[in-house]
């Protein structure tokens, strides 16, 4: 791999609302000379482990209001900046980025920390990514919580709004990122978009940033569209795992529509978490929708445990029947 960055730790100090330890990887086989950085919060020996994936342009710092409410109730929290972003190394050329090699190093992150029984949390290209993780992981995930995202397959239009943001994002290489945060989200401090900046010192950090939004399949032979096709017949056919879908309805790239496509595509989920009035960088509401995202997975859980004890248990003619 050429030319990699590395973001000074004195850029991550002091950000707001952001006192959360910072725990690393290396050797990875999809990244190997990469340092991959995550957050990794709550009992280790939680049951269940949150595995939250951030999207473009943002990196972990967008889960801090998510990661409170979620050890609250008791779960561990993962939440990996993808490399490129955030405290993870970043390589100078935009060629190094692919969604399978992303993908790929999601995986090895999850089997070298051996999480397991996790829902699987994703925003924008945090759900493109989560959403195919299930078709190759089956037993570790069990549930998925989609918001403002798609699942790319090819073979279906991408939303105008995508296709939108990917060229503005081309015109813009040096992206003005605590600028667009101020402009999506009035309900940030100028430090919280300060900080939204702080992986990135000038445009050679970017080149995660420029290559994220092509990553995007537009076309059937595009790379990630076949997987993005093998992850969608999944899970339509085969899911079995509690999911949750939550919509910031004042979204211009990813709106309803697109995720009530989405919604339709994974097997049993129920009806969508709708907030009126929240943008794009959904998680800055997270104080607002978690709580009713917990409580909607425990409800599914608890619906498929007495689903299966009723399948289990003997039929009244088959208790006859052992008495006789």
């Amino acid at each position: 791999m050429d030319q990699v960055l590395r973001t000074e730790d004195e850029r991550f100090e002091d950000l707001p609302g952001f006192a959360f330890a910072p725990h690393y990887l290396e050797g990875l086989d999809s990244f190997a000379s990469l340092r991959v950085h995550y957050l990794d919060e709550g009992p280790k020996d939680a049951k269940r482990v949150f595995l939250c994936l951030h999207g473009h342009p943002t990196w972990c710092y967008l889960w801090r209001r998510t990661i409170p409410v979620i050890t609250a109730a008791g779960h561990r929290v993962v939440a990996p900046d993808l490399p490129g972003f955030g405290r993870s190394d970043k390589p100078a050329d935009e060629a190094a980025y692919g969604f399978e090699r992303l993908r790929a190093c999601l995986i090895e992150l999850i089997e070298r920390l051996e999480l397991d029984n996790m829902v699987v949390v994703g925003h924008d290209f945090g759900t493109s990514l989560g959403l195919t993780l299930p078709v190759d992981m089956p037993t570790r995930i069990v549930g998925l919580v989609a918001m403002n995202g798609i699942l790319a397959t090819g073979d279906r239009r991408l939303p105008d709004g995508v296709i939108g943001w990917r060229t503005y994002n081309a015109n813009n290489p040096d992206l003005n990122i605590p600028g667009l945060m101020a402009k999506a989200n009035r309900i940030l401090t100028f430090g919280e978009c300060r900080a939204y900046g702080a992986p990135f010192p000038d445009a050679r950090y970017k080149a995660g940033v420029r290559a994220l939004p092509r990553l995007i399949a537009e076309h059937a032979g595009d790379p990630g569209a076949e997987l993005g096709r093998r992850a969608r017949d999944y899970l339509g056919r085969h899911w079995q795992g509690a999911s949750q879908i939550v919509v910031g309805m004042r979204d211009p790239v990813i709106g309803h529509s697109a995720m009530r496509y989405v919604h339709d595509l994974i097997r049993d989920c129920p009806r969508g978490i709708m907030l009126e009035h929240a943008g794009h960088f959904l998680p800055e509401w997270a104080d607002e929708f978690m709580p009713s995202v917990l409580a909607s997975l425990t409800r599914q859980e608890q619906a498929r445990r007495e689903a299966g004890a009723a399948l289990a248990a003997p039929k009244p003619e088959q208790s006859q029947a052992a008495r006789s």
